[in-house]
């Protein structure tokens, strides 16, 4: 046996400095935000002011703005019936924009929208007027129509590699040939004020002739954010997460439902809600859904984020741009479906004009970047609130057209400069 000493565990072991400070438990930043009560909110507002991280406030105050002067022109802007007109109008060109706030938070364009909202006007009229067939299988077969021209694009710019600019800019070219020879010399066809049609018509509102149709609307509206909440809380909570406290969303839905039973008051003032506009905040709410609870709308913001690190997190970038612009081509078939119940009539008209221009800006001007990976689809929303309320204010006023595109065009690039502000802040705070 050796006499040499063996050295036991401990004395294997680097010695320990007794005076060191003990680890120190990170603590995540939102609880202690939350912790400090409203100077915790009001200091986290200002860090993400000064961080770029402006979301929606922009468009909100640039809304109040725009309502304000109005109002101090023309005493009736902001009545009751002005504003069903708001809310009625801005459903058809949102919906289009809902679309291309998919398309945007990938980083890309699709320009063929209006002539496929123009074309799915066209095809719901020979459907369901020259051909006889039934107004909702006429209206189902008219979105998949508009999903297929979508996945076309998709197709040839996910799998050929030609740019999505170049791929729907010929779209926007080739279906508007294709309407103008559907409809053929007589350049348009009437639609039967029945079925789909009338639900969306100017002249159909929720639950007609009943005052409560507004406020059932409101309640339902303040109760799924209320109940959706406190969810999310209880499973924030039980994974040991941070969560919402129940003061945080009381104040929530107290916000919400002020805004919401106004709105519901003025609108019963005249003749009620519009069901166009009732449809596009149920779209809202699903695919708001779909985008932040879903696996697919994770996708899509990691694509729009980085293609190379999307591709390296295994997801299939090509199966997520052709879904995208799907989904664009589907939004657009909804939105001239939206536009034809407004005349009642698919005319060569449908899908020209400034309708291209208009749904690009909406979602822009509502908050969706051109850079993609940032946006939601409330922006659809907020834009076309701004975009409607400048059209209807200055018909009030009688100004001519030629000033409505002026201040238009001056609110989007306005929106975009300050989204590329907003992103060269985030980088130099290192938050980007």
């Amino acid at each position: 046996m050796s006499d040499k000493t063996t050295l036991s565990k401990a004395d294997d072991e680097p010695p320990v400095d007794e005076m060191a400070p003990a680890a120190v438990e990170v603590v995540d930043p939102r609880l202690l935000i939350r912790e400090e009560g409203l100077k915790g909110y009001l200091t986290e507002f200002k860090r993400k002011l000064k961080g770029g991280e402006l979301g929606s406030l922009p468009v909100i105050v640039g809304l109040i703005i725009i309502w304000t002067v109005f109002q101090i022109k023309d005493s009736l802007f902001l009545s009751s019936t002005n504003m069903v007109n708001i809310s009625f109008f801005l459903a058809a060109t949102g919906m289009i924009a809902l679309g291309l706030v998919f398309v945007l938070l990938l980083g890309e364009i699709d320009l063929s929208v209006a002539s496929v909202s123009g074309l799915s006007a066209s095809i719901f009229a020979i459907f369901s007027t020259t051909h006889g067939m039934n107004v909702w299988l006429a209206l189902i077969l008219t979105i998949l129509t508009g999903v297929g021209i979508g996945a076309i694009h998709g197709f040839f710019f996910a799998k050929i590699g030609v740019p999505a600019f170049v791929v729907t800019l010929a779209g926007n070219l080739g279906w508007n040939g294709l309407m103008l020879w559907l409809l053929g010399s007589t350049g348009s066809l009437s639609i039967q004020d029945t079925g789909p049609m009338h639900i969306l018509g100017q002249r159909s509102f929720f639950m007609d002739q009943d005052i409560a149709g507004a406020y059932i609307l409101a309640t339902v509206g303040v109760a799924a954010l209320l109940v959706g909440s406190l969810v999310e809380q209880a499973r924030r909570r039980k994974a040991g997460v941070p969560f919402r406290p129940t003061s945080e969303i009381a104040l929530r839905a107290i916000a919400l439902a002020v805004v919401a039973y106004v709105a519901a008051y003025v609108l019963n003032k005249s003749a009620g809600v519009p069901n166009a506009l009732v449809i596009f905040l149920v779209a809202l709410v699903i695919c708001d859904f779909v985008l932040r609870r879903t696996t697919f709308g994770r996708k899509v913001f990691a694509v729009g984020g980085s293609i190379e690190g999307a591709r390296r997190a295994g997801i299939n970038v090509a199966l997520i741009r052709i879904a995208v612009f799907a989904i664009s081509g589907g939004f657009a078939a909804i939105g001239g479906l939206f536009l034809a119940a407004q005349t009642y009539t698919a005319t060569l008209a449908a899908g020209s004009g400034n309708l291209l221009m208009l749904a690009i800006a909406a979602a822009v001007i509502g908050g969706t970047s051109l850079f993609g990976g940032r946006g939601n689809v409330w922006s659809a929303l907020l834009g076309m609130l701004v975009i409607q309320s400048i059209q209807t204010g200055l018909d009030l006023l009688n100004m001519n057209t030629s000033i409505q595109y002026m201040i238009t065009g001056a609110v989007l690039l306005a929106a975009v400069v300050i989204d590329s502000v907003s992103r060269r802040t985030q980088k130099t705070s290192g938050r980007a």
